[in-house]
């Protein structure tokens, strides 16, 4: 990974201004000194927006003998000026201690995972998670972590991830407790770990992916031990649940730079474990050029997708995981379709529907729910469908099919189309782009005489069949199917005129 950083103005993430860039998320210099209790300015500030209610349970700790900590996220996001919101803890009180501590201080108590030392509680709006002071580590293959309760919190922290997550604040004091040098890796926007590299992942290979995804969403570099770990150890991975490697691989994707996430996990072969698919798009390099970098073309095209991505209000809010899984997906088709012709040209021919089949196969094997691998795999299948328009135009007909396809994926499709303009010819971009305002212009137009997203045909199934004296079977389906594309081709008939060209058809068909 490059340790190159640009400086830039620092509107929010998605915005279509520009990208907060890594360093704007670094601790600025003038803020790197830290008072008694090891704060800075920075971290003062986002902590005094924590809960009164969270220095009582403090308290409480205290009172029956045992240490409480805010520790690792929250205390990262302090001193990069977020106030936490998500308040872990960990505690030297064993499980069943907590749990009584928790239940005397909340309005509620829950059993999170008594078996890993944790429990959650609540009262009023503040919600907390209290775990056990612990270490853990993989048995040889085995899915699952086999957990010893530590006696220490510098031991606890030492078991951690990542040293910029190593951090905690003593309850209720907030004295910041740091053995791993996690201030300065914060400072300094590198991801290493406490402990060597190989023996984190060797104890939690789902580290590996962890690494990709704080490098996406804080903008960090990792030490290089740390990379050399990851492909050495990648092949770990696979006694990792499906489900946590998908979770890791969603957060890097809806973070501020995944495709710094991605980069890495391309550069270091686990993504050859976890999205071959994306690995592979590297093989189309052509030394010869004549077709683009497939690879480095769709990470372009992830970048102007996240670009193209809404506010809140917007018909796509950032971030949109579909939309940025069909960015990196929508051409993985193409190392099975490349054909180089006679000429010297070369061809992806089919690659849209390729992909689309590939797609699905990939995110059902990551276990993603059904309605975003249907819809993932829809947006690689039309990505191409605009193309031509620029060329011939489309008939009404066209426009409505197009429409009705997308349904209610219409705005990512829109914007997929868009972000995979990235030919490097202004001349050809600005046409491209010309003919797609043209394209969503002729949609409105329709949209305002009808409602495209709604389109039926003039008569019903109930209709048909007491038109033609029909009883329910696939005839009915033939006839809907007639009336559907009538309607496609011509707008709105009414009842009568469809009713007649039904007629016309069923004497035709006999």
């Amino acid at each position: 990974m490059s340790d190159q950083k640009t400086t830039t103005s620092t509107p929010a993430p998605g915005s279509q201004a520009g990208r907060v860039q890594p360093e704007a998320i670094a601790l600025p210099a003038t803020d790197r000194d830290r008072d008694a209790a090891g704060l800075t300015a920075t971290a003062r500030d986002a902590l005094a927006h924590l809960p009164v209610s969270l220095a009582a349970l403090g308290h409480r700790f205290a009172r029956a003998g045992h240490e409480l900590a805010l520790v690792g996220g929250p205390v990262r996001d302090a001193f990069l000026g977020t106030a936490p919101h998500d308040l872990d803890c960990t505690t030297s009180a064993r499980p069943d201690e907590t749990e009584a501590i928790l239940t005397a201080w909340g309005d509620a108590c829950w059993d999170v995972g008594k078996e890993f030392g944790t429990i959650g509680a609540r009262k009023g709006d503040v919600v907390v998670e209290v775990t056990t002071y612990r270490t853990e580590e993989y048995e040889v293959g085995s899915r699952k972590p086999v957990v010893a309760y530590g006696d220490t919190l510098e031991g606890d922290l030492t078991r951690r991830d990542f040293t910029v997550n190593a951090m905690a604040l003593r309850l209720p004091e907030l004295e910041l407790v740091d053995p791993c040098g996690g201030f300065d890796d914060l400072a300094a926007g590198v991801l290493r770990t406490p402990v060597s590299a190989v023996q984190s992942f060797d104890d939690d290979p789902l580290r590996i992916m962890r690494a990709a995804r704080f490098a996406a969403q804080l903008g960090f570099d990792v030490g290089m031990d740390v990379m050399d770990a990851m492909s050495e150890m990648a092949g770990r991975l696979e006694i990792v649940s499906v489900e946590r490697v998908r979770a890791e691989l969603e957060r890097l994707l809806i973070s501020p730079w995944p495709r710094r996430g991605l980069e890495l996990l391309v550069h270091t072969g686990v993504c050859d474990v976890v999205l071959p698919e994306l690995s592979a798009l590297q093989e189309t390099v052509d030394e010869h050029r004549r077709h683009k970098d497939v690879y480095e073309h769709t990470l372009t095209v992830l970048d102007q997708a996240m670009d193209l991505e809404t506010g809140p209000d917007g018909p796509v809010p950032a971030p949109d995981l579909v939309l940025r899984l069909a960015a990196i997906l929508h051409d993985i088709g193409k190392p099975a379709t490349r054909r180089f012709l006679p000429d010297g040209t070369v061809t992806f021919h089919g690659h849209d529907h390729v992909g689309a089949r590939m797609t699905k196969k990939r995110l059902t094997a990551l276990r993603f729910d059904k309605q975003t691998v249907k819809d993932v795999s829809r947006l690689v299948e039309l990505h191409l469908r605009f193309h031509g328009y620029a060329d011939s135009g489309w008939s009404d007909s066209a426009v409505r099919r197009y429409v009705t396809d997308a349904g209610p994926l219409l705005e990512r499709l829109h914007r997929l189309t868009r972000a995979d303009v990235t030919t490097r010819n202004r001349r050809k971009a600005r046409m491209l782009d010309a003919a797609y305002d043209d394209l969503e212009r002729r949609i409105a137009e329709l949209a305002a005489e009808e409602e495209l997203a709604a389109i039926r045909p003039d008569l019903d199934g109930g209709q048909i069949m007491a038109e033609l004296g029909l009883e329910p079977g696939p005839v009915v389906g033939e006839a809907y199917r007639f009336l559907m594309d009538l309607r496609m081709e011509k707008g709105p008939l009414g009842e009568e005129l469809a009713r007649e060209a039904l007629r016309s058809w069923w004497a035709a068909r006999d």
